[in-house]
């Protein structure tokens, strides 16, 4: 495990196991040329994150963990998992093409709302939480998400996906039925890939070769719901050059603030009913 040196520096403000239940989520094949929609269901669906680098040679075990636990293209998940390189390894002898800044900034900003001291990688988060009973085994990952699962979901999102040239325009709507819930809740958009192979030529990771899956590549943060409860975000996400194997886009509503995820939505692409050309 390594630490990140800046155990008590507030950063920036940020801006921007097996199957459990079916996906609370059904994408819905459109007539050629038409958008492909996909529609939250009554449940929570848990958000599962993990902060990761090709750098740090405790790393890969949980990315492996990842895979094994959330397999790309599964009919059924009981989770929706990110997995977000961060870049602060970068400096150490091997630059991570998948880390970014942002994401960095994003764990500090869960470290925030979890009244936190420290970052640290690998470290996995559920539904916003620091979850370190991952490297326990399966039963105590399955027993998180199954707890999340069992919750009425506290948002209600559609998420479309319409192709562009090289890219992917986005419309995500929200619904926030609980008052309680709707200060600070905002939407996210994440595009995300699995397949991913790097072969690793320096740092603490030397010649080792590391298969990467549910790696975000773009994150866009999205509006604040009003005081009504709802909320759109419209956008246009680029298709990174390298291509995955499971381009899937993931949208989910979280306050910033204390890291709370009130629901999340995956809809892949890579299906013949949404296949996005690149």
């Amino acid at each position: 495990m390594f630490v990140h040196p800046r155990l008590t520096h507030a950063a920036p403000a940020a801006r921007a196991a097996g199957a459990l239940l079916l996906l609370a989520a059904a994408a819905v094949a459109p007539a050629a040329g038409s958008a492909c929609v996909a529609k939250s269901g009554p449940q929570t669906t848990a958000l599962v994150e993990l902060y990761t680098s090709e750098g740090c040679s405790s790393c890969p075990p949980a990315d492996r963990w990842l895979t094994s636990t959330f397999r790309a293209n599964a009919p059924a998940a009981g989770a929706i998992p990110l997995a977000f390189h961060v870049d602060y390894w970068d400096r150490l002898g091997w630059q991570d093409r998948f880390a970014s800044a942002a994401y960095t900034e994003r764990q500090y900003a869960t470290m925030r709302a979890g009244r936190a001291r420290l970052v640290y990688t690998p470290q996995v988060l559920v539904q916003g939480r620091d979850f370190p009973r991952w490297q326990a085994g399966p039963r105590d990952a399955t027993a998180a998400i199954a707890a999340a699962n069992a919750r009425p979901a506290r948002a209600e999102i559609t998420l479309e996906a319409m192709p562009r040239p090289r890219a992917v325009a986005v419309t995500a709507a929200v619904r926030v039925p609980a008052e309680a819930d709707r200060r600070g809740a905002a939407i996210y958009v994440a595009l995300v890939d699995s397949g991913l192979v790097s072969e690793v030529k320096a740092g603490e990771n030397s010649g080792v070769r590391l298969v990467h899956d549910h790696v975000v590549r773009v994150l866009r943060a999205g509006p604040a719901v009003d005081a009504a409860g709802t909320g759109a975000a419209e956008m246009v996400i680029p298709l990174p050059a390298e291509a995955g194997q499971a381009p899937t886009l993931v949208a989910f509503v979280q306050n910033p603030e204390t890291g709370d995820v009130l629901q999340a939505l995956a809809l892949p692409l890579s299906s013949s009913a949404c296949a996005i050309a690149r």
